[in-house]
C-alpha cells in the first residue's frame, strides 16, 4: 500500500478544487423537494414513510449514477496527457493508488448519505413530524445503502480504469441504472443486480405503502451476503487489472 496516504491527500485536494463536490448536494436537494411534495399525514411510522418517499429517487437513481460519476472523474486526469505514467513514476505502488482512489469514491458516497439524512430531518421538521425519529432503522438503512454501493463502486472504478473516455463509463452506468424500477420488483433477480442493491438496502418494505414489493421485503442480512460477495469479486478484478495495466 505504498504511497496510499499521499495519493489519498492528493485525490482529496483534486476533488475539493473541482465542480464535482457540488454533485454531493444534488441528490439531497432534489430529495427535499420530493419530500416536501409528499403526503405522509396519518402514517403510523412517518419517518419510515418519508424515508421511502425520498429514497425512491435518491437510492434508485442518484446513488448508482453518482457512484459512476465519481469513479470516472477520479480517473479522468490520469487518462489524459500521460497522467498514469507521471503518477506511477512517483514513489507509490499501484495497490496504493488503486485503493486510495476507491477510498475517495466511497467517502464521497458516505457524505451523500449523511446529507440525505440531514435532508430527511429538514423535511420532517418543516412538515412538523412530532413522532420520535426511528434512529435504529433509519441508521441501519442508510448504512446498508452505503455498504450496498461497495461492489457497484468497485465495478465502476474498474470500468473507468479500462476506458480512457470520461463519457463512455457514465453512459454505460446510466443504461444499467434505468432498469432499476423493473429489477427491484423481482425478489429473484433484484438482490444480484449491483445497480439495484443500494435501493433495496436503503428502503425497507415497511417504508412503502402496502409493505413494499419484490426484493424490498428480503432480509437485509441476506442482501448483505450477496453484496459483500460481489464486492470482493469486483474489487479483486479491478485491482488485478490495474496491477497488470500497461501505461
Amino acid at each position: 500500500m505504498g504511497g496510499y496516504f499521499k495519493i489519498l491527500a492528493s485525490e482529496r485536494l483534486k476533488m475539493s478544487r473541482s465542480f464535482i463536490v457540488l454533485l454531493l448536494l444534488l441528490s439531497p436537494a432534489i430529495s427535499v423537494l420530493v419530500g416536501l411534495m409528499s403526503n405522509i399525514e396519518g402514517a403510523d411510522q412517518p419517518w419510515l414513510v418519508l424515508l421511502g418517499v425520498m429514497g425512491m429517487i435518491h437510492a434508485l437513481l442518484f446513488l448508482p449514477i453518482l457512484s459512476g460519476i465519481f469513479a470516472a472523474f477520479i480517473c479522468r486526469y490520469e487518462h489524459h496527457g500521460g497522467g498514469w505514467k507521471q503518477l506511477l513514476v512517483l514513489p507509490v505502488t499501484r495497490t496504493g493508488v488503486y485503493f486510495a482512489k476507491y477510498t475517495v469514491v466511497m467517502v464521497m458516497l458516505a457524505i451523500i448519505q449523511l446529507l440525505f439524512l440531514g435532508a430527511m430531518l429538514l423535511v420532517g421538521a418543516i412538515k412538523g413530524i412530532d413522532a420520535p425519529v426511528d434512529w435504529e432503522i433509519i441508521g441501519r438503512c442508510l448504512a446498508g445503502g452505503w455498504v450496498a454501493c461497495l461492489p457497484l463502486a468497485a465495478l465502476q472504478l474498474a470500468v473507468s480504469l479500462m476506458w480512457s473516455s470520461f463519457a463512455a463509463p457514465l453512459a454505460l452506468n446510466v443504461v444499467f441504472t434505468i432498469p432499476n424500477m423493473l429489477v427491484v420488483n423481482s425478489a429473484q433477480f433484484g438482490p444480484y443486480y449491483p445497480w439495484a442493491q443500494p435501493f433495496i438496502a436503503t428502503v425497507p418494505g415497511q417504508a412503502m405503502e402496502g409493505g413494499g414489493f419484490g426484493a424490498m421485503n428480503l432480509p437485509l442480512e441476506n442482501l448483505m451476503v450477496t453484496v459483500l460477495g460481489s464486492f470482493v469479486v469486483f474489487l479483486i478484478f479491478g485491482w488485478t487489472y490495474f496491477k497488470m495495466k500497461e501505461v
